[in-house]
């Protein structure tokens, strides 16, 4: 009885108390929204009927009256960029930038914002300027990641060599994979100014700076191939087995033709015909096939695809092995003597090489498009191998490997 009773007064009492803490909350909620200024509520109404200039207006005023609401407009550029609308995100971090009242830590943040701004509108000087004035303070390391991508758009490679070796230092993270890069990307602009000497330069600091970078060999192969040593050049291309065998095919026309300089197209059919038996077949397959045709005429080239059709069936080896034998109907008809008497078995013959060019015409068609290096980081397809993706920018993501896959 006396558990009832107490029961009976409580629920009064947290009636009331429920009812006095929402009665604070409405008058405190009305209390906040009094103590916003006009502007925002403008603002809000210009956002909802699409009026997006009128609304940065009423913004600009509502941060020039309530400092407390640069939080605002930070969200509102950064979603101005994001939808490609650069000059009004631009217009609002200047906004910011420039007010004298905002304080320190704020303005840095308008300033690396404003960088980023400029970056995306492709003004890369106003971009570099802004970013340069937050190389010290906790905008520091955001500022140079910015500044490293806005100099490999610029191509500006030395300078993105320093920019990720402070990086490093700040961030106490390796960047050797993208110096090594960078380095490589020198090394090239050497080579095109007919300056191997800095070129080799250039790749022996990228080996140094990442052992496993593949791209450095190739263009050591390059530098010497191109200076005559055709042995040296083979050296360091059939070396990249040891770093990573699956970047071979990228050396396979290199070698082919390193070998045919040296008259020993035997042993390049060999290492070729080796390839084909293991992973890196599909990625060889088209070099084999020149070769083989090259060196050894179609009825040669149509039975090695007729033996990788065996090992390893797919439609780009059947598509090399119809145009192995579309050659060879073609090779028969440009005899162009037929035998008396067999005038039948000719016209045969004639029928099947068409059925053949058919068959072959409609496989190119359809393979033409079909294997793409492939980005693990984006998804990006390409027919060509890029060191650095144009899809997402990153280094080093495409796999030497391309994928046969339809659609």
């Amino acid at each position: 009885m006396m558990f009832e009773t107490w029961w009976l007064l409580a629920l009064p009492l947290v009636f009331g108390l429920g009812w006095m803490a929402a009665r604070f909350d409405v008058r405190q909620l009305i209390s906040e929204q009094g103590a916003l200024p006009r502007s925002y509520f403008k603002g809000l109404n210009f956002l909802l009927n699409e009026q997006p200039d009128q609304a940065i207006d009423a913004f600009v005023e509502v941060a020039r009256l309530d400092p407390e609401t640069t939080e605002l407009h930070f969200a509102l550029g950064a979603l101005f960029r994001r939808r490609g609308e650069t000059e009004r995100a631009i217009r609002v971090h200047q906004n910011l930038a420039t007010r004298p009242d905002l304080p320190e830590p704020e303005r840095e943040h308008a300033l690396f914002e404003l960088g980023q701004d400029y970056l995306r509108a492709g003004l890369l000087d106003r971009a570099e300027e802004s970013l340069r004035r937050l190389m010290s303070g906790p905008y520091a390391a955001s500022a140079k990641r910015v500044l490293l991508e806005l100099y490999e758009v610029e191509k500006e490679w030395q300078k993105a060599i320093e920019a990720a070796r402070e990086l490093q230092t700040l961030e106490q993270k390796s960047y050797s994979l993208q110096i090594a890069q960078f380095c490589c990307e020198l090394a090239q602009d050497a080579l095109q100014r007919k300056r191997p000497e800095d070129a080799v330069k250039w790749l022996n600091q990228a080996v140094a700076e990442n052992p496993a970078n593949v791209r450095a060999p190739i263009l050591l192969g390059d530098v010497a191939a191109a200076a005559g040593d055709t042995r040296a050049a083979l050296g360091h291309w059939l070396g990249i087995e040891r770093q990573d065998a699956s970047f071979l095919p990228l050396v396979a026309d290199r070698v082919v033709k390193a070998y045919a300089s040296l008259d020993e197209q035997g042993v390049a059919l060999e290492w070729l015909r080796g390839l084909l038996k293991g992973k890196l077949a599909p990625e060889v397959l088209d070099t084999a096939y020149k070769a083989e045709l090259e060196v050894n005429g179609p009825e040669a080239a149509a039975r090695l695809m007729r033996e990788q059709l065996r090992r390893q069936p797919t439609l780009l080896a059947l598509t090399k092995y119809f145009e192995a034998q579309a050659a060879v109907a073609a090779a028969t008809q440009a005899i162009g003597e037929t035998p008396a008497g067999q005038a039948e078995v000719a016209d045969d013959c004639d029928e099947a090489g068409r059925e053949t060019t058919a068959i072959r015409d409609l496989l190119q068609l359809r393979t033409r498009n079909l294997a793409r290096y492939t980005c693990r980081e984006c998804g990006f397809r390409a027919r060509l191998f890029y060191w650095q993706c144009p899809g997402c920018n990153r280094w080093e993501t495409y796999a030497p490997r391309r994928s046969e896959t339809l659609g």
